[in-house]
């Protein structure tokens, strides 16, 4: 724009430094010529002459230094020139090579110029479009706005940057980045605008992925709990303004989708969700399509609230329906449509879901409240068996904040030294005494002594478990050697203990329990340590692998709650363990019901004949001893005997069965306590 106001500046000083150096040239000439050529009839006399001549002189000394002046600003002006086409040809040269398109309209719109970056960017020829308007291109819905600010920019002197979409040649439209500056003119009016525009569209493109992504799942491209959360704000607003309008969420846990991740991989793992996530969107959409089919009503995009929560976590958010049935009524053909058989590849599984409905009440005060009691209700039913549909009521609320207050002191408590060692003695049924005791863990608060029922689930749930274990085998070892070292038992004592399925998991468990037998002084061999048979059945070679492990420390390894499960003999037989221990639900039954007689009879053979020893739990009555003894079973334990007991307890036991201890059994006993 200044390159263009100097121009004309120029043009118009050298207009008048010519017309100024012809009229002073002639002027003066004239005035030459008329002094010695028209003046002959003057005397002649010297004096006359003389100065005449000085006239003439200096005149044309003036019209001398008046033409030498006029060369001068002829050069300037030549130089001004040559600076303004250098800086012309410069500036054409950063406009043609210029990734932004450069353009200069005048003020009906036409181009008056318009860079090779528009034919780059948009695809349009130089004729094409030298023949079109500069709005021509301009998206319909964004010419209004590019009206305006070019009006703006003539009326104030100052363009504002903004953005409009405009279309390329091929159909598409391409967002810019565009400032006008105007052009002022000779009379001093904006007429004309120069125009910078720069292509964003892939910058906005990169944007808007960043924001789906920031509230849309990755994988299955779901919106995630984020957006969902949002979602559901908005419903419950909406719903409460009705007074009238129900609303529902339904939250799907896919049961055991662990094990597709362990023994399948990751990336089938992953390939169930997609395929979980096109089945649940298919249901959703025929469900909406049952919902318009009466009415004249065309839904151009899905309007229920499916999410994905994380993991195998889905969410669907239910609005304005008939009943509080429906909801329970879309969670069943959920769970028949997860129910069909899913192609992984070569492989082929079928899946189940457990299904959590919670229904919006005056209760629910943010969405997170509603979303809790969904998850309640699904959680209910995993445990009430899995693959069912749980509808959340006030009761479940109550037993969660009871849940998390219990969570809560059971943390104190084991950092507080409440979690206390009990033994349960394990009787040798040769002898009928004593052969070792198995420690279990008891919560002793100072309100009184807590169920393990009520708290082992809880300790399991949160991975308290794992702490608990660890102190309860420090403590039961130091015990162990204590009283191994107190009394003369014809054969050691040993100490039985169970180890968790989050203990199993874990690839230092056989490093962490050498070191706790390290620092008790315990003998490897009267370590006994229980496993239950599901566990060691769901991963095989890990299981095997672990075991190893543990074998090689010199314990003892026993198969838990044996029956209960859905053991593999051929495994079990490849499995380092030394005994079976039967459920206590086979034994406590099996003088009255033949078939668990049978079973008790089957395991204890089976046990023998893979060298195995046999421990039977829960036994009650002599009747039972009687017939275990009669089947060959080496070893018992129940109520019959004892029930689990402390360690001063333990240690009259003891003494019934063993006399008193030796002194170095009372010192180790004082050394212990303390």
């Amino acid at each position: 724009m200044s390159l263009i106001l100097r121009t004309r500046q120029i043009d118009r000083r050298e207009w008048w430094l010519w017309a100024l150096a012809v009229v002073v040239t002639l002027a003066l000439t004239a005035t030459i010529v008329f002094l010695t050529v028209f003046h002959n009839d003057v005397p002649e006399a010297e004096s006359y002459w003389s100065d005449l001549r000085e006239w003439v002189r200096g005149l044309a000394a003036l019209v001398l230094l008046f033409d030498i002046y006029t060369m001068y600003q002829h050069r300037q002006l030549l130089r001004i020139r040559r600076e303004l086409a250098d800086s012309n040809e410069l500036f054409h040269l950063i406009t043609e090579n210029a990734a932004d398109m450069i353009a200069v309209v005048d003020g009906e719109g036409r181009r008056l110029y318009n860079s090779p970056a528009y034919s780059t960017v948009l695809g349009y020829s130089p004729e094409e479009l030298g023949t079109s308007l500069s709005t021509e291109q301009i998206h319909p819905a964004d010419r209004p706005k590019v009206m305006e600010a070019a009006a703006k920019a003539r009326s104030t002197g100052r363009g504002e940057r903004l953005e409009y979409r405009m279309r390329h040649k091929d159909g598409t439209w391409r967002i810019l980045e565009s400032t006008a500056n105007p052009i002022t003119g000779s009379d001093g009016n904006s007429g004309s605008l120069v125009i910078v525009n720069r292509d964003i569209t892939d910058r906005k493109r990169v944007e808007e992925l960043v924001a789906h992504n920031a509230f849309h799942d990755g994988l299955t491209g779901l919106p995630n709990r984020l957006l969902f959360n949002d979602r559901l704000r908005q419903a419950m607003m909406r719903a409460r303004r009705s007074k009238h309008e129900r609303l529902a969420v339904l939250l799907v846990d896919v049961d055991e989708f662990k094990v597709v991740n362990d023994s399948l991989g990751h990336s089938a793992g992953d390939l169930l969700i997609v395929e979980i996530a096109h089945r649940l969107e298919n249901c959703l959409d025929r469900m909406e399509a049952r919902t318009f089919a009466s009415a004249d009503v065309q839904v151009e995009e899905r309007n229920h609230g499916l999410a994905r929560f994380g993991g195998d976590e889905f969410i669907v958010l239910l609005e304005d329906f008939s009943a509080s049935t429906d909801a329970i009524r879309l969670a069943q053909g959920i769970q028949e449509m997860l129910a069909r058989e899913f192609a992984l590849g070569e492989h082929r599984i079928v899946v189940t879901a457990s299904i959590g409905v919670a229904l919006l009440s005056n209760a629910h005060l943010r969405p997170e409240d509603l979303t809790r009691d969904a998850e309640l209700a699904m959680y209910r039913a995993k445990r009430t068996g899995r693959a069912r549909c749980e509808v959340f009521d006030p009761e479940m609320h109550s037993a969660a904040i009871k849940r998390l207050k219990l969570e809560t002191e059971l943390r104190r408590g084991l950092e507080q030294g409440e979690l206390l060692a009990y033994y349960q003695p394990i009787i040798s049924l040769r002898t009928g005494k004593i052969a070792g005791f198995e420690a279990l863990s008891r919560w002793q608060r100072p309100s009184g002594m807590v169920m393990p029922a009520d708290f082992i689930p809880v300790a399991e749930e949160t991975g308290l478990i794992v702490p608990m274990n660890q102190q309860l085998m420090q403590d039961a070892c130091r015990q162990g050697a204590v009283w191994q070292a107190s009394f003369g038992c014809p054969s050691p004592l040993f100490m039985s203990m169970n180890i968790t399925p989050k203990q199993f998991e874990r690839t230092q468990l056989a490093e962490e329990l050498r070191d706790i037998m390290e620092r008790t002084g315990s003998n490897p061999a009267n370590i006994h340590l229980e496993i239950t048979e599901t566990v060691t059945m769901q991963d095989a070679d890990a299981a095997m692998n672990r075991l190893s492990q543990l074998k090689a420390l010199g314990v003892h390894l026993s198969i838990d709650d044996f029956g209960t499960g859905f053991s593999s003999l051929s495994r079990l037989r490849r499995f380092p363990v030394d005994a079976l221990k039967i459920d206590r639900v086979f034994i406590s039954s099996m003088s009255e019901d033949r078939d668990s007689f049978e079973i008790v009879r089957v395991t204890i053979a089976l046990a023998h004949s893979m060298g195995l020893c046999v421990v039977a739990e829960g036994t009650e009555t002599p009747a039972q001893v009687a017939e275990l003894k009669a089947l060959g079973c080496e070893m018992a334990q129940g109520f019959l005997y004892s029930r689990p007991v402390s360690a001063e307890e333990a240690l009259e036991l003891l003494c019934r069965d063993y006399g008193q201890p030796k002194p170095l059994g009372t010192l180790a006993l004082a050394a212990a306590a303390e």
